[in-house]
This record gives C-alpha cells, structure tokens and sequence, in this order.
C-alpha cells in the first residue's frame, strides 16, 4: 500500500511539476485543472447522491470549467457566478417531480463552489507576477505538511485532534506538517527567491499548512456525513481527485492573498 501511494503520489506530483512549469503558450495548468474540477465534483455528486438529492450534474460542470477558466478573463467572476444561479434556479422549473428540487439545487451549488470556485484560485495565482514560482511554493509546501503529518501520525500520533471527523489525524503528525512546511518553504524562498523575507515566508508556510490541514478536516467532515470513507479510489493509495484537493486548494488560497496584499 506504501508503496503505490508513493508512486502514484510521484507520478501525480511530476504531472502538476510539469503543467505549472511549462503554462505558455498553452495554459496545461487550466487545463489540467478543468479536467481535475469535473471530474472531482463527480466523486461528490456521487457521493451526494448515495444520501441526498442527486445535483444537477451537466450545469455544475459547465460551472465549474466556467469558473476555473475565470482568471483568464478579467472581470468575469461575477457574471459567472450570477448566470449560474439564475439558470439553474431557471432549471427548477423544467417539467417532472419537483419535490426535492431545491434540495438538488442547493448540492449542486454547494460542489460548483467547493471544487469549481477554489481550484480557480489555482489558476488565479499563476497568473500573478512570479506566479509559476508562488504555486510551486504553495504546492510544495502542502505536500510537504501533508507527508509528514501522515507518516509522523502514523508511527508516532498518540493524542487524536478531531476524533469524531477524522481519527487518523493527531497533534504529532499535525506538528510536523507545520515543521515541514516551514522548512520545505524556506527551501523554495532561497530556490526561487521569492520576493520576501525569510521570516515572512517563514510565518506563510506555516499558516498555509494551517489552513491546509483544516480544509482537509472539512472534506473528512463533509465524507463523514455521508459516510463515506474516500471519494474514489481514481489515485491509487490517495483516494478520490476530490480527496486530494482539499488542502492544496486552502493553502494555494491563502498565498494567493497573501501576495495580492503583500507583495504585488
């Protein structure tokens, strides 16, 4: 099981390497984050479905492509955003059973957001100035926290941090995600010389595994509640597309505004 969680985690890694790194003078990021985004908000229609209302599954991804090809467009997230509550609250009215047609909406625009709306800020960053640099950073340093918080909480977790949403994770492993991220992102400032000081990076890698470590504690609450374990078993040792967005999304997040209001 380590094994082929370590390859397909090689194999995904390099693939992401590679589409960051050479983006022009085709956008293989957006692409390959489009193609991420429809098929991740699959696995949580599916998921959805198994208890809820089933989402409507054909707007959500058209959204959700909408929405993470957004950045290339300046202005466009509002319309976006508007013309898809509008149509899809227009589609409620289409003829057959209506009962829990506000409940497909809801669900629908629940994962159109979730995974459509925070991937875009994937795109968004590296679009940014020494954007291609900034979210290898964000990258690294989320595998980095989510590496050694796994490994370290496995072999030495003894005090659990969210038991009832996640009883694998523990303060140790939580712990040495920060350490990790730390030093995995002063590594990248000195590689790449980001455009800020040592200790600022510093203190951004740690809040960006912060954050990272608690949007994977959402997406375990959100399977939790549909008591599910994984989203799929599409990445081998790693679960669901959906699973290994969380954290990358929150922590590519939170540098993307640290470098809109900081830096840029």
């Amino acid at each position: 099981m380590l094994k082929t969680r370590l390859i397909s985690g090689f194999i995904l890694g390099l693939a992401a390497l590679l589409a960051v790194w050479f983006d022009q003078p085709i956008p293989w990021l957006t692409i390959g984050a489009a193609i991420w985004g429809v098929l991740a908000l699959r696995e949580f229609n599916r998921v959805v479905t198994q208890v809820k209302a089933a989402p409507f599954a054909v707007i959500g991804s058209i959204a959700v492509i909408l929405l993470i090809v957004s950045p290339h467009f300046e202005n466009s997230l509002t319309p976006i955003l508007t013309g898809f509550a509008a149509l899809s609250l227009l589609y409620l009215l289409k003829p057959g059973e209506r009962s829990k047609r506000f409940i497909q909406w809801t669900w629908t625009l629940a994962g159109v957001i979730y995974v459509g709306l925070l991937l875009s800020f994937l795109v968004a960053l590296r679009g940014l100035d020494n954007g291609r640099d900034w979210v290898l950073f964000a990258l690294g340093v989320t595998v980095a926290s989510d590496s050694f918080a796994y490994f370290i909480g496995r072999s030495f977790g003894r005090h659990k941090m969210a038991p009832t949403i996640s009883p694998a994770k523990s303060w140790e492993g939580a712990a040495a995600g920060l350490i990790a991220a730390a030093a995995v992102g002063l590594a990248l400032k000195a590689v790449f010389d980001l455009p800020s000081g040592f200790i600022t990076i510093g203190i951004l890698s740690v809040f960006a595994s912060i954050v990272g470590q608690a949007g994977d504690l959402v997406e375990s609450l959100f399977k939790r509640n549909m008591a599910v374990k994984d989203s799929s078993q599409a990445i081998p040792g790693h679960g669901g597309l959906l699973d290994r967005m969380d954290s990358v999304v929150f922590a590519v997040i939170a540098v993307y505004y640290y470098v809109i209001i900081f830096v840029q």
